[in-house]
């Protein structure tokens, strides 16, 4: 199963690579693509969880790096949740 990295920026300005288990991650961020902070923890929300099913169907058991991105990006937007108009920035894919 290919697996894919992305790069976020974070309304702070920092970077982060971030991991999905399957490429299903490109069918909904896009890179370039400034995203509402609720809209982007709801798309990598659903596309890591596609991303763990995946591997769940393929291996018999889903993807706890998967399930472990997904609480780091939404950590991370915690921070954020009180800047008014916070976005961010899918800077790359990368394999």
């Amino acid at each position: 199963m290919p697996e894919m990295h992305f790069t976020v920026r974070w309304p702070d300005d920092s970077i982060r690579e971030c991991y999905s288990p399957s490429l299903v991650v490109k069918e909904y961020l896009e890179v370039g693509c400034a995203y509402p902070l609720a809209d982007f923890i709801d798309r990598s929300r659903t596309a890591l969880n596609i991303g763990s099913e995946r591997v769940r169907q393929k291996f018999g058991y889903s993807c706890s790096s998967a399930m472990d991105q997904l609480h780091r990006i939404e950590t991370i937007a915690n921070g954020f949740a009180d800047i008014d108009n916070a976005r961010v920035v899918i800077e790359a894919f990368r394999p």
